[in-house]
């Protein structure tokens, strides 16, 4: 009998989700498992439920049936050409003898929850998961799609359970042997869970198992209740040079650059370390509009480059039946949101460039969460960095700055940034 995942159609705090999770609980009389030999103590599944994301649900604005006949009729010809690619490849791969795996990524959450996010993909027995590679190899990873995972955090095993108007339980399928309830990846390889476990601050431990595979694993990271501040960037042409608006520049250093070759942006590195010391307890999130297929290569630049580390919230490129895919700006707003929704008595200080729409895209969030940006601090693009006449002529063709009652902090390295945006920090703190 084949299960299925409800989609979450009114978006509620995890909180709430989770009180309704522990009814659910209670009323299918979960409860912990014998000890073994092996264990010191009986140990409680914990509650975990998938999230809406811009995985599988997008703004109406981004919706597929509100667009025009002649782009639906395009999407949806390329939506089912990639499915057409997707079953293909699946079919050969597995006469190759490859098998799913899992690429975890790196999680975050409070005391009270934690988001968690993976993806299974086929690859040969030997393969390993997170190993640093080009990013055309990622980006030609073949999804595993329904895929049973078996995660735990700290070694304690999470127990799925699906919150909404249509509950359903999978059950334990014993032929598999993961021991105990198990996730099952969308139809491009993603899991998004949210967990219900109350863990200390500091970095923590989840990890993930599938079928024929030694289990996998990735940090998560626990904001403490007193961090006040957090840090929402972005990554291409804001800590990474990738010239994104130049598309064949872009395009190269994404997908065949050495990934131990990228360069950082001038001086951001030291900003990123002045701001840490500012706020020792201030997150790090790095949001961009770069794939999944590419994390790996996006987590050892942010390790190797010495920013501090911390989640990663990318966008899924494969195309969906109902939403395509993602653009930028609503990618970028809509995680945003996310963050303060999760953490409501944080204020956030958000940097990207003004190669794209970053300007815009801060404005939006300062205007729809008055109070909560603390400061905005835009990468001034060189002329060499964009494309066109405008750098033959030595002219920039970038945003213009953001219109907003929040203070944007401009600089070409981060070292000049640096100047005028510590000082505002420190007599704000």
């Amino acid at each position: 009998m084949a299960y299925t995942w409800p989609i979450l159609v009114n978006m509620r705090s995890p909180r709430e989700d989770f009180e309704a999770a522990n009814k659910r609980l209670t009323a299918q009389d979960i409860v912990a498992p014998e000890p073994t030999a092996a264990d010191d103590m009986a140990t409680v599944p914990i509650p975990a439920r998938t999230a809406v994301t811009t995985f599988d649900a997008a703004s109406k604005r981004e919706r597929l049936e509100v667009k025009p006949p002649l782009i639906r009729f395009m999407r949806r010809t390329i939506t089912n050409g990639f499915g057409i690619w997707s079953k293909a490849s699946c079919m050969v791969v597995r006469r190759l003898g490859w098998y799913p795996r899992v690429e975890p990524y790196v999680g975050y959450g409070t005391g009270d929850y934690s988001r968690l996010i993976c993806r299974t993909v086929y690859a040969p027995e030997h393969s390993q998961s997170g190993a640093l590679s080009r990013g055309i190899r990622g980006m030609l990873a073949i999804p595993a799609s329904r895929t049973h995972v078996q995660a735990s955090i700290d070694g304690v095993p999470l127990n799925t359970v699906q919150v909404g108007v249509s509950e359903v339980y999978d059950k334990v399928d014993r032929s598999r042997d993961l021991g105990g309830e198990y996730a099952i990846s969308d139809s491009s390889g993603y899991l998004d869970l949210v967990a219900e476990h109350r863990l200390s601050p500091g970095i923590h431990r989840v990890t993930y198992s599938v079928n024929r595979r030694k289990p996998v694993g990735a940090n998560l990271y626990t904001i403490p209740a007193s961090a006040k501040v957090g840090i929402i960037s972005d990554v291409d042409d804001t800590i990474m040079i990738t010239q994104a608006p130049v598309i064949w520049k872009a395009a190269w250093n994404l997908l065949f650059l050495d990934p131990k070759k990228k360069a950082s942006v001038p001086g951001m590195s030291v900003l990123f370390a002045r701001i840490a010391d500012l706020f020792p307890d201030a997150p790090f999130f790095y949001l961009s509009t770069s794939p999944w297929n590419v994390e790996s290569s996006i987590r050892h630049f942010i390790t190797d480059h010495g920013f501090p580390e911390g989640p990663l919230l990318l966008r899924d490129l494969d195309p969906r039946p109902k939403t395509f895919v993602p653009s930028g700006p609503q990618h970028k707003l809509e995680f945003a949101e996310q963050l303060m929704a999760d953490f409501p008595d944080m204020k956030f200080i958000l940097v990207g460039d003004d190669g794209q729409k970053d300007p815009t895209t801060y404005a939006t969030i300062a205007r729809r969460y008055p109070g909560r940006v603390l400061a905005i601090a835009i990468r001034q693009l060189s002329p060499k960095e964009t494309p066109g006449l405008a750098s033959v002529a030595g002219l920039t063709s970038t945003q213009p700055m953001p219109v907003t009652d929040v203070p944007v902090f401009t600089g070409t390295t981060g070292s000049n940034i640096l100047k005028t945006m510590l000082p505002y920090l420190k007599a704000h703190m």
